[in-house]
């Protein structure tokens, strides 16, 4: 009996440890976004997202204009609703609740002060709203104030104050509530450069002090790599990266993190077998495993990280130096090298446009990342024997034996075979350049058809970011196989 009863509390107790567990791992997490997705009418602006904010963290969400980081923000901060998926701040959830209910602040890019208050008054605005006692709100104002490092300011109108002063009154606006998340949709934007990089000191040094959560959105990689404990890259409404500072600079996930992280040299490369990659020609040693044997790949490499001296023995590429510039505190240069690649080289020393020269890159200065995608796939339906309908349209293609209409079929095209015309009623299909990448010798295009979906294009021609394309394939570059 004793045994039944003891195995009975063990049971409980090992219950109750695990529930325990469990509430301790979800309370490390101050933010919790699960599976949230915003949608503005048929247009998706965040697709899927899944994201964990740890207490006391300083996470910056980076990307391009128009990759949902503020609607993220919104998000969270209630301004908006999610469509689907579950916000949580401090184990509750928020996902419908209305902002001035969260305990969150949010500092704006305008600033948003009232023009018509002093100093004083903005920041103790929220506090009175809360009716909280006088003697109080003196106290925690110029507690703020002392934080932001504007003490003699209370007294003064905002309109008088210089926009870095503007900027520490709205975060001492924000602060004075005793926020668990401060929300920062990009604060600084409008200063001008020196200021701006006086205010990131400021900001990370306030973030040490207050020990508070700071949720950062920008678009400027240099910020977010001086400001952040983690960085979120996104584009086109989805997270494509979450990592530290380094992570996120030495090993990106793909094409798209390494190409807006700094500056890179992304080339196509086979990796030969563990260790070894051929690229621009020639084969290297490397550190990276696990990419198989003569598999496709991404190889990047920065421009920091290549070797430039005289022609020698110890060249693994020799070329020609194109063009040389001073950046202030290194030189850039681009080199041509003999096997027709061009590679941006950082380096302290100059050599001149037309110097001959050899270039060597150590292995663990190699990163080689696994290929997204290795040709355009879409599903197609056949029309006849010799025309396929995909991305909206019926193109003309081989006849087709085994096929028939109506067939499903998944339909492929290679980077080379889709050409681009300048007029767009030249093209079978329509559609807008949005993502270029140099790839050493030609560049990558994304194009967003009018379809609504991405077709993905190798070309020697210079396009622009958000040029109007027809797009043309021929019969014969068209790829079938029966789904």
């Amino acid at each position: 009996m004793f045994y039944k009863v003891f195995c009975k509390y063990n049971d409980y107790f090992s219950i109750f440890a695990a529930y325990n567990k469990k509430n301790m791992q979800q309370s490390n997490y101050i933010i919790e976004v699960q599976n949230v997705s915003k949608y503005f009418g048929e247009k998706v602006a965040l697709d899927n997202i899944n994201l964990n904010v740890k207490k006391g963290e300083f996470v910056t969400i980076l990307g391009p204009s128009g990759c949902g980081k503020t609607t993220l923000l919104r998000l969270i901060a209630g301004f908006q609703t999610a469509s689907e998926g579950v916000i949580r701040i401090s184990g509750k959830e928020i996902t419908q609740t209305p902002p001035h209910l969260r305990p969150v602040n949010t500092v704006f890019q305008k600033y948003a002060l009232f023009p018509h208050l002093n100093v004083f008054d903005n920041i103790a605005f929220g506090l009175k709203l809360k009716k909280t006692p006088k003697q109080v709100i003196e106290k925690k104002v110029k507690a703020a104030l002392k934080m932001v490092g504007m003490t003699d300011y209370e007294d003064r109108d905002v309109d008088s104050l210089s926009g870095g002063q503007q900027q520490r009154v709205a975060i001492a606006r924000a602060i004075v509530n005793e926020p668990e998340v401060l929300l920062l949709d990009e604060p600084l934007a409008a200063l001008d450069l020196k200021m701006r990089k006086d205010m990131q000191m400021e900001l990370k040094e306030m973030h040490q002090k207050l020990g508070i959560t700071f949720v950062y959105v920008t678009h400027d990689q240099e910020e977010a790599l001086t400001l952040s404990d983690t960085i979120v890259v996104m584009s086109e409404g989805k997270i494509q990266q979450i990592g530290t500072p380094m992570d996120i600079y030495n090993e990106p996930t793909n094409s798209f993190v390494a190409d807006f992280i700094g500056e890179s040299n992304i080339l196509n490369g086979t990796m030969i077998k563990d260790e070894v990659v051929s690229f621009a020609g020639h084969e290297f040693e490397c550190v990276d495993k696990g990419f198989g044997e003569n598999a496709p790949v991404d190889v990047v490499i920065r421009p920091e990280d290549i070797y430039i001296f005289d022609p020698s023995d110890a060249a693994q590429l020799t070329g020609t130096v194109s063009s040389c510039i001073f950046k202030g505190v290194h030189f850039e240069m681009l080199v041509q090298t003999k096997e027709g690649y061009e590679l941006m080289v950082q380096d302290y020393h100059a050599f001149e446009a037309g110097r001959e020269v050899g270039l060597l890159v150590k292995p663990f200065d190699i990163h080689v990342m696994k290929k997204e995608r290795t040709c355009n796939t879409f599903e197609g339906k056949m029309v006849d024997d010799n025309h396929v309908e995909f991305l909206g349209c019926s193109f003309e293609c081989l006849p087709q034996k085994g096929l028939q209409a109506g067939d499903k079929v998944e339909v492929q095209i290679d980077f080379n075979n889709v050409v681009l015309e300048d007029n767009e009623e030249d093209g079978r299909l329509t559609g807008e350049v949005k993502f270029i990448l140099y790839k050493g010798n030609h560049y990558h295009l994304t194009v967003f058809t009018d379809w609504d979906e991405d077709i993905f294009v190798d070309t020697n021609d210079v396009w622009d970011d958000g040029d109007r394309v027809g797009i043309t394939i021929a019969p014969e570059h068209i790829r079938l196989n029966k789904l």
